[in-house]
């Protein structure tokens, strides 16, 4: 089961905190919101995309969307979105539980700044039920991201 996998992959990084099960669903940010109690901006939704290297995951705050003139601008091609079945192919999780953490190799994850305006944020653990409340910084430091990027639109205030 994948959260196992995300479990067992933050005790090997020490990570201190510990991964919310939730006894309803979270697979939406929506859903997830509820589930934690916070404001659907504050979920930390991981997008698969495909990169001119191979699949990629963004984490990106819950009112983000992709800009794709921004994606193109960083990643060098239009952003093209996985199917469930590529998704799980390439994070070993499945669509409701996807996240930046027990990655196989070769799967690179990045994080958007969209989430920076917030002190913590939610990102799933590996299955729809679960998540785990990380800073931006060590969300960045166990999801073993890349690099910030800034790819999404939606989300600034006017």
């Amino acid at each position: 089961m994948s959260i196992e996998k995300v479990r067992a992959y933050l005790q090997k990084l020490n990570c201190p905190k510990e991964i919310l099960v939730f006894e309803t669903s979270s697979a939406t940010v929506d859903l997830a919101a509820q589930a934690a109690g916070v404001i659907p901006a504050r979920i930390s939704k991981t997008l698969c995309l495909m990169s001119k290297d191979g699949p990629i995951v963004v984490a990106v705050a819950g009112d983000a969307k992709i800009d794709n003139r921004k994606f193109k601008d960083s990643f060098g091609l239009k952003a093209k979105m996985l199917s469930p079945e590529e998704t799980l192919e390439a994070t070993g999780h499945a669509v409701g539980g996807v996240c930046p953490f027990a990655l196989p190799e070769g799967t690179k994850a990045y994080a958007d700044i969209s989430m920076k305006r917030f002190e913590t944020v939610f990102p799933a653990a590996g299955s729809s039920n679960s998540a785990i409340e990380f800073t931006c910084d060590e969300l960045f430091q166990y999801g073993k991201c890349v690099d910030w990027v800034d790819i999404c639109k939606g989300w600034e205030e006017e």
